[in-house]
C-alpha cells in the first residue's frame, strides 16, 4: 500500500511563520531610520538647551543663578520677573530702538537689493563685472574695523546717537548679501519665462512684480530673515554710536542689568528670552513662504 505525501503550502492569505526572512529586509530600514531620528533629536536637543537654561535661569533668583554647584531647576521659582522686565521703562525704549532699526534696516535693504540684482542679473551693462566685484568686496570688511570710520562720518553729519545712523549702517553692512542671493535666483529663472510675459503685454514692472518676485521669493525671504537677524543682534556700531540709554538697543541696553553695583540675572536671562521672541515670530510668519514661492507666478 503506498501513501502519497501531500505537502502544505500555506494560503495567500496566512500570516508568515515566525523567523521568516520575509520582514529581515525592513529592519535594516528601520533601524536607520530609529538612528536618525534619534541623532535629530540630538542635535535639536544641543540647539534648544542654552534656550532651555535661560528660561530656567530666567526662573530663578539671582543668588540661585550664582550658586554652586548649580542645579538643573531652581532651588525656588521666581514667576513675577517676566512681568517686572515689561514693567521697566528702559527695556520698553531698548525694544522699540531695535525694532525700528531692525524693520528699517530690513526695508531699505530689501527695496535696494531687488532692482539692483534684477538688474545684474537681467542685463549686460558696462561695469556690470566690476560693480558686482564691489559688491562682494564689501563683505571682507568687519564692522569692527570701520567703526572709528562711522563714528567721524556720523558725527560730521551729526548723527550721532539717531536712529538713523544705525539703520544705513546696518542696511549698508547686509545689502551686499540680499543683492547676492537674489541675483542668484533672478539668473537662475528661464529667460522663456520673462519672454513669454513681454509677449501677453506686461511692462517690466509689471515683469519684476508679477513673475519675477513671486518666482525668487524664497531667496527674498532668506535675504529678509539675514538682514532683520544681523541687524537685531549688532553690537558694536550700536555700542559706538549710541549714547543715551533710552535709545540703545536691546543688546547694548541690557549690560545695565549686570553692573559692579548689582547684579539682576533673573532680568538678564529674561530679558535675553524676550528678544529672541521677533526673530521667532518673523520666522514663524514668513516660512511658508519658502516652499510656496518656487512655483507661484510662473503659470498665468
Amino acid at each position: 500500500m503506498t501513501s502519497t505525501t501531500v505537502s502544505a503550502r500555506p494560503s495567500a492569505g496566512a500570516p508568515a511563520p515566525q523567523g521568516s526572512s520575509t520582514s529581515a529586509p525592513r529592519d535594516p530600514r528601520r533601524r536607520k531610520r530609529i538612528l536618525m531620528a534619534c541623532g535629530g533629536a540630538l542635535v535639536a536637543f544641543a540647539f534648544v538647551a542654552p534656550y532651555l537654561v535661560m528660561v530656567l535661569d530666567s526662573l530663578r533668583t539671582s543668588s540661585d543663578v550664582k550658586s554652586t554647584p548649580p542645579s538643573i531647576l531652581p532651588k525656588a521659582w521666581q514667576w513675577d520677573t517676566y512681568a517686572q522686565v515689561l514693567g521697566d521703562e528702559r527695556f520698553l525704549a531698548w525694544l522699540k530702538t531695535s525694532l525700528i532699526v531692525a524693520t528699517g534696516s530690513t526695508v531699505i535693504v530689501i527695496l535696494v537689493a531687488i532692482p539692483a540684482a534684477f538688474m545684474t542679473a537681467r542685463h549686460r551693462f558696462p561695469g556690470r563685472g566690476a560693480f558686482l566685484l564691489l559688491v562682494l568686496v564689501t563683505q571682507m570688511f568687519a564692522p569692527t574695523s570701520l567703526v572709528v570710520g562711522l563714528y567721524r562720518q556720523f558725527f560730521e553729519l551729526n548723527m550721532i546717537n539717531t536712529y538713523g545712523a544705525l539703520i544705513f549702517t546696518n542696511a549698508a553692512f547686509n545689502l551686499a548679501f540680499a543683492i547676492w542671493i537674489l541675483h542668484g535666483f533672478f539668473s537662475s529663472i528661464p529667460l522663456e519665462v520673462e519672454e513669454a510675459a513681454a509677449l501677453d503685454g506686461a511692462s517690466r514692472w509689471q515683469i519684476l512684480r508679477r513673475v519675477m518676485l513671486p518666482l525668487t521669493l524664497p531667496g527674498l525671504v532668506t535675504a529678509t530673515i539675514f538682514t532683520f537677524i544681523a541687524a537685531w543682534n549688532e553690537y558694536v556700531v550700536a555700542l559706538t554710536l549710541m549714547i543715551d540709554d533710552d535709545k540703545k538697543p536691546l543688546t547694548v541696553g541690557m549690560r545695565a542689568y549686570i553692573t559692579g553695583y548689582e547684579q539682576h540675572w533673573d532680568q538678564l536671562f529674561a530679558a535675553s528670552v524676550i528678544a529672541v521672541v521677533p526673530v521667532v515670530i518673523l520666522f514663524a510668519v514668513i516660512e511658508k513662504h519658502l516652499v510656496g514661492g518656487l512655483t507661484a507666478g510662473s503659470v498665468k
